[in-house]
């Protein structure tokens, strides 16, 4: 596990999980999201070491690789999240092959194509940022 923590001047994205087992992509995504204004991106190589790290950090964004060394369905993490966090982070999922990835997972974050340009991740998590949350949506349009 690799920490980075954010130079101060930018405005926070809060606490980022990078569970990637390529290590230079997880590194160009924790830079760009450090560079992005995320207070700490920590960096898991597997499935098994995001499971302690999830406790501890209790991360704002999670960057997840669907295909790890660990896990073919590295999206699993991505359910157990959003079923035990009172306030689920937002959800990124990387991957080569989306065509992959069950809809109906997709659908539980957003879907970024490697390679993609690590400035696209830190836009995405911004414009999320200012989104209003499911129930939120839900309650205008009751």
């Amino acid at each position: 596990m690799a920490t980075r923590h954010k130079p101060a001047t930018t405005p926070s994205l809060g606490r980022a999980l990078i569970v990637e087992d390529d290590a230079l992509l997880a590194m160009t995504i924790a830079d760009a999201l450090t560079d992005g204004g995320a207070t700490k991106a920590v960096i898991c190589p597997s499935v098994a070491a995001a499971l302690g790290e999830l406790e501890r950090l209790r991360p704002d964004v999670l960057v997840l690789d669907v295909h790890l060394a660990d896990r073919d369905d590295g999206w699993t993490l991505a359910e157990l999240v959003i079923q035990l966090s009172p306030k689920p982070p937002i959800i990124v999922f990387s991957t080569g092959s989306p065509e992959n990835i069950p809809a109906a997972v997709a659908g539980m974050g957003h879907v970024l194509v490697k390679p993609f340009l690590p400035e696209t991740l830190v836009t995405l998590v911004r414009e999320q940022q200012h989104r209003p949350g499911l129930f939120a949506r839900l309650r205008g349009k009751l």
